[in-house]
């Protein structure tokens, strides 16, 4: 089992610790429901040091950037961060990452914690053109602040404007007192804040300066129940539920990560074409329970007469709402916003209304 650098400071603080692809990992600490409620009306820290990174480094670093990933490398510009996946060549999906370009020959890839060496081995596969890459998974800490008050708290630790960074850019910055800190504006919650990357040894000392700068604005250390039910109240998808292997991102919804513009020549372009052109049989949608119901993974979706037109890939019940809610593949014409749908909860079945994410807008 891996430890982050911060896994001791979890266990003093309380932390209720699980294993968690193949980590040690904090999944609450005062209870998940006001962890919750405390990221959406406050702010929160949690420590996402079980990500992976990896840096593509050199002359044709965007030439396979560009080519292993769905989305338009060319639109970014030093300081930006963009949301891409990796296609898998049959038209599944590999991964989905954080693109930050530093300039164009320099490159951090930000990948899920599950899919370190299945990512590591793809990208180097396709590394036809020598770019330089680095897997700096064991070395880098990732904390993410998350919340309302997030920014205005990190700006108390870093003599650079934080709180007017627009979302999806980073800078890299003094912060608490280090040189070379990465602090960006992305997240997985829907209510704003930063990510911070950090070298392993500095993690217990920023970690400690964020709690210090958030206590009077009410911070809470949040583990990962509080960020799976943030992160479906908005609508984002988790790889190994929503997308996968199997799924395209035209029926995953990522058809807006997914760009055809000229001269984007990506692994599967022109297959994902033909889909977003045509058609696919079922496409990712977003529920919410009008009955009392809690949906959960691999749930049949029935209609009215009881014929299965889909599958629940994530569900929960929403901490904000006090209702179920949850993400399913539909057939059409299901999919539209507004249909009437069943989930089968056991042997019962519980009715639902398909309603386009965010559930939560606060």
């Amino acid at each position: 089992m891996k430890k982050t650098a911060l896994n001791s400071m979890h266990r003093n603080m309380g932390g209720k610790m699980v294993p968690f692809v193949g980590f040690d990992m904090p999944v609450q600490f005062a209870g998940i429901n006001e962890e919750h409620e405390t990221v959406r009306n406050k702010l929160g820290v949690f420590d996402v040091s079980h990500m992976g990174e990896f840096w593509v480094e050199g002359p044709r670093a965007f030439e396979l950037v560009q080519k292993v990933t769905t989305n338009d490398v060319s639109a970014l510009t030093d300081g930006k961060v963009q949301y891409s996946c990796f296609p898998n060549g049959s038209g599944g999906i590999v991964d989905d990452l954080l693109v930050y370009r530093f300039n164009e020959e320099h490159y951090l890839l930000v990948v899920n914690a599950s899919n370190i060496e299945k990512d590591w081995e793809h990208i180097n596969k396709h590394n036809d053109c020598g770019a330089h890459l680095t897997n700096a998974s064991d070395s880098i800490s990732q904390l993410a602040v998350q919340g309302p008050l997030a920014l205005k708290a990190m700006q108390k630790l870093t003599g650079e404007s934080v709180e007017d960074m627009t979302y999806y850019t980073f800078k890299v910055l003094e912060f608490a007192g280090h040189p070379s800190i990465i602090f960006s504006t992305t997240g997985y919650t829907g209510s704003g804040g930063c990510e911070i990357y950090m070298p392993n040894k500095l993690a217990d000392n920023i970690y400690a300066a964020v709690l210090e700068a958030g206590e009077e604005f009410g911070i809470q250390p949040i583990g990962l129940g509080a960020r799976d039910t943030l992160r479906l109240e908005s609508g984002f998808c988790l790889y190994g539920n929503d997308i996968n292997d199997a799924t395209s991102p035209i029926a995953a919804g990522l058809g807006w990560i997914t760009k055809f513009e000229e001269g984007n020549e990506f692994i599967d372009r022109d297959l994902f074409a033909d889909q977003k052109a045509n058609g696919v049989p079922r496409r990712l949608k977003g529920f919410i329970m009008e009955d009392r119901a809690i949906p959960r993974q691999h749930y049949e979706v029935v209609d009215a007469e009881g014929q299965v037109v889909g599958e629940v890939t994530s569900g929960t019940m929403s901490p904000m709402l006090k209702k179920g809610i949850g993400m399913a593949y539909l057939d059409k014409p299901f999919w539209k916003d507004g249909s009437e749908i069943f989930i089968k909860v056991r042997n019962k079945v519980a009715r639902a209304i398909v309603q386009r994410p965010p559930f939560y807008k606060g």
